[in-house]
């Protein structure tokens, strides 16, 4: 795997002098957050844009920002340990081009370049290791966390646990993230992926369970292209390669996967093989690939959303979303989805259940004894004028007991919100680490400001004195 220099790469230097420079940007962001006198909202200013569905009306635009986008440094690398420690800014490709050097990569690389490692941890991100090992966050060991007072705390599975546990799927709205310290894996410099085919749903989730319960491969995820499709890509580590395939500009590879009986990728394009599309490719044509495929990645399009977001789709934007099912619930699920959607493919990633996370209530909790779930991702689905289909998602979820990301469009009410996400320990977390609620609360960000609604009234879910 031939990887070039990166500015967010690891350089010869004292740890001193690195630790130094952590600490005095961490000083600076929290100083700003201590002089505050405002009681307006604040978010978060980043190097990428957000790796988060696009929203017309998106009101952290138009919050005060905190500067975070010079928290963007790989502080160290434990070849031994097979750790690294890094600031929240760096991107998963960075990181990746560094440990690799010591043959070591992070356990879950999310699928997009740009995808930085403190965004995975406040958003949830998995991929196909996720069978084996759960989310980005569940390979973190430490995490360092600025409050909205100014005050730095360090956190772990030891030391302020509760805290540790709610940062993952808090989009901000706990603290700053400031440094991560997380799990490293020894790898191969290729993949070798073979793709089973399967007529039937319930013959791909027994694929799945038997791989789940041997554990005797590297990589699972899958795409479900119709009622009668199914094709699980299996992917091993391998030290040598008859050939590779590339699939970063003509070729897209989620085209290729119904195609092939098996591939070769380096380790780093296996690991990108998704980032100009999950399930589709713009463009699609020859041509319009050949002119512009090095420019449309996952980076330039969020880019591009973000920067004329006034273009957005005022009603029924595209269907964008992932959803977490038991496992035991994915044929109820799909035979709606089939019924009710029939919009193909589906991304399917195999996640493993680590813990009762703390982030969904005990009720929750009740209803789920599956140890894996399936993450179930559908992209581009167009709505068709009088249905909110993101709603319709989201009714389905609570008759099978899943969950979904909330990176996409959110339509719960209040209520039924936090019969899911644990109003509980959130509220624990944030008289901590937030009080005055300027980062906003979970619900208003993600259900409310982010479709550019009224923000919640005082006394609201939004308190937490």
């Amino acid at each position: 795997m031939q990887m070039e220099s990166s500015p967010g790469v690891l350089l010869p230097e004292e740890p001193a002098r690195r630790d130094a420079r952590h600490e005095a940007k961490v000083e600076r962001i929290a100083r700003q957050l201590r002089q505050r006198t405002s009681r307006r909202p604040v978010s978060f200013k980043k190097k990428t844009p957000p790796h988060q569905v696009p929203k017309r009306n998106d009101q952290r635009r138009s919050d005060e920002k905190i500067d975070l986008s010079d928290l963007d440094q790989i502080l160290e690398i434990d070849p031994v340990a097979m750790t690294c420690t890094a600031e929240p800014a760096v991107t998963f490709e960075e990181v990746v081009r560094a440990t690799w050097r010591h043959g070591l990569i992070p356990i879950i690389v999310p699928e997009h370049k740009t995808i930085t490692i403190g965004g995975a941890v406040a958003g949830c991100s998995i991929e196909s290791m996720s069978f084996r090992d759960g989310g980005f966050h569940d390979t973190c060991l430490e995490y360092e966390i600025i409050t909205a007072k100014g005050d730095v705390l360090r956190c772990s599975p030891e030391q302020n646990p509760l805290v540790f546990q709610m940062i993952h799927g808090s989009f901000g709205t706990l603290g700053v993230l400031s440094k991560l310290k997380f799990k490293l894996i020894r790898a191969a410099p290729y993949v070798h992926v073979t793709y089973e085919t399967y007529a039937t749903l319930e013959a791909f989730q027994q694929a799945i369970w038997r791989y789940f319960t041997t554990q005797d491969v590297d990589y699972l995820d899958g795409q479900i292209f119709s009622p009668t499709k199914h094709v699980l890509c299996v992917g091993r580590f391998a030290e040598r390669a008859p050939y590779v395939s590339r699939y970063d500009w003509l070729k897209a590879y989620c085209e290729s996967i119904p195609r092939r009986a098996e591939d070769y990728l380096t380790l780093y394009d296996y690991l990108y093989r998704y980032d100009r599309g999950v399930t589709h490719v713009t463009p699609k044509s020859l041509v319009g690939r050949a002119l512009f495929g090095k420019l449309v990645h996952s980076d330039s399009v969020l880019r591009a959303a973000d920067r004329f977001h006034r273009f957005l789709p005022k009603k029924n934007p595209p269907v964008i979303v992932d959803v977490f099912i038991p496992f035991s619930r994915s044929a109820e699920f799909m035979d709606w989805y089939h019924r009710e959607m029939h919009f193909y493919p589906v991304w399917c990633v195999p996640y493993r259940r680590m813990r009762d996370y703390e982030w969904q209530t005990p009720r929750w909790w009740s209803g789920v004894k599956d140890p894996l779930f399936l993450d179930l991702a559908v992209y581009g689905l167009q709505q068709q004028p009088g249905r909110n289909i993101y709603k319709e998602f989201e009714d389905e979820l609570q008759r099978v007991n899943g969950t979904k990301t909330l990176i996409s469009y959110n339509y719960y009410d209040e209520q039924t919100f936090w019969s899911i996400w644990n109003k509980e320990t959130w509220q624990a977390v944030k008289r901590l680490t937030d009080p005055d609620n300027i980062f906003r609360d979970l619900y208003t960000k993600t259900c409310r400001a982010a479709l550019g609604l009224q923000e919640q009234p005082s006394g609201s879910g939004a308190s937490v004195h």
